[in-house]
């Protein structure tokens, strides 16, 4: 679907969003969780590996939005 105004283009991303960031949620979680059980960290390490997680996650979720979004828009294919 190519979006022809300002609120289809809106929807567009936020559909996009949504599914992007549950697609990859589960990756995350299991970073965060093997962090959290990683007994070779401190406390410290461990918070600042989990903030270097959600980092990576936002940004790669951020991406594949970009990505998503505009190959709809140019009709591009896998």
């Amino acid at each position: 679907m190519v979006p022809v105004t300002y609120e289809k283009l809106r929807e567009l991303v936020s559909r996009t969003t949504v599914d992007i960031y549950e697609e990859m949620t589960p990756q995350v979680v299991q970073l965060i969780q093997k962090t959290k059980e990683d007994a070779a960290l401190t406390e410290a390490q461990k918070q600042d590996e989990i903030s270097l997680h959600l980092l990576g996650y936002v940004k790669s979720c951020t991406n594949e939005i970009l990505i998503e979004v505009l190959a709809e828009i140019l009709g591009l294919k896998e």
